[in-house]
């Protein structure tokens, strides 16, 4: 521990004694949570971002939406809007975030909505004209006031929550004991071929309750990248110089994989949900503009494209991502249908 660290470390107790007695308030009913007669799906995790979590709520919404009409609640991180606010056409980053923009463009048949308010949220959406039936709440797992039916709690590989501390000496938004809430645990971001005793250490480490079950998954690239006008195989990559521009809380996988795929590139790494001012636009251009080579492009995430940070997006170019279980799919696959099944009212 830094010197840094050793300062902060008080402030550290001192929070985590804080959030504790907010949550025991809840648990003994002073304070109030309100549970809805429809499916809520709550994805969250107890360290701050780099979970997986877009990835996950995604895997939800193709394995449901053929049989259920899906919403995705979120609060819309960063957004300059206020209030309750549903997606459409005209939406922009800057009014739902990034994340609700990327499912929403991306999935046309779900309902995707803002609200700080998830309670007012949800009631919003029971209003709506054709309402959903089932609702997944993307980040909520702190969001006590929404008593949830189903919790998933991610925890990603290296850096799992038994391994961390509150913040601000680490990243721990709540103490490890409230992975207790969660129904179910999913270590995210894996190697593909982690090891069926690797997986059961770090059960043993995570030490779940009688209630939990642990699964194990994994980040599948897409094969190609996508861009305004076409689409570059990934196997023919390595012929072109990339700058790559990063918003994300963990670049590191991605970097990584870019390697194991022998692409040159340079990296202009900015914070989570970054917002891209001019001078950053300005700074991307002059970095491309510098690369000395006819076949040049800018790669960036799916999350980070809808954001726009170049006006010529012909030269610009994301990477799609997938959650992917490694074992135990149809288990966590039956989990979720049972439960949306066992509490979808009778129409």
């Amino acid at each position: 521990m830094n010197k840094l660290r050793k300062i902060l470390y008080p402030f550290s107790l001192l929070y985590g004694e804080l959030i504790r007695f907010r949550n025991k308030a809840y648990e003994k009913g002073i304070f109030t949570s309100v549970k809805f007669d429809i499916p809520t799906i709550v994805v969250g995790n107890l360290n701050v971002g780099g979970t997986g979590k877009s990835p996950q709520i995604e895997y939800l919404i193709r394995l449901l939406q053929s049989d259920y009409k899906v919403s995705v609640l979120s609060r819309g991180y960063k957004r300059k809007s206020e209030g309750f606010q549903l997606a459409d056409r005209n939406s922009t980053s800057e009014q739902i975030g990034d994340e609700p923009l990327q499912f929403y463009r991306k999935f046309k048949d779900i309902i995707v909505a803002v609200d700080a308010k998830r309670v007012n949220g949800i009631k919003q959406l029971k209003n709506l004209k054709s309402p959903p039936n089932v609702i997944l709440l993307d980040d909520a797992f702190q969001h006590r006031k929404v008593q949830a039916g189903l919790t998933i709690l991610l925890t990603a590989y290296g850096n799992l929550y038994v391994d961390d501390t509150m913040l601000p000496t680490g990243y721990l938004r709540e103490k490890q004991e409230g992975a207790k809430r969660a129904q179910i645990i999913v270590v995210t971001k894996c190697p593909e071929n982690l090891s069926e005793s690797e997986q059961f250490k770090i059960s043993k480490k995570l030490k779940p309750e009688l209630n939990q079950t642990i699964f194990f998954s994994t980040i599948v690239y897409n094969e190609n990248i996508i861009g305004k006008n076409d689409e570059i195989s990934i196997s023919k990559l390595n012929k072109y110089k990339v700058l790559l521009v990063t918003g994300i809380a963990n670049c590191k996988p991605l970097e990584e994989f870019l390697k194991s795929k022998n692409i040159e590139f340079k990296h202009l790494k900015f914070a989570d949900h970054h917002n891209f001012t001019n001078s950053d636009k300005e700074k991307i251009i002059q970095n491309f503009k510098n690369i000395q080579a006819n076949k040049k492009i800018i790669l960036t995430t799916e999350k980070d494209y809808v954001r726009t940070f170049s006006n010529d997006k012909n030269q610009l170019y994301y990477l799609p991502i997938k959650t992917k279980f490694i074992d135990n799919e149809n288990d966590f696959n039956k989990l979720i249908f049972n439960y949306v099944q066992q509490n979808t009212r009778n129409s």
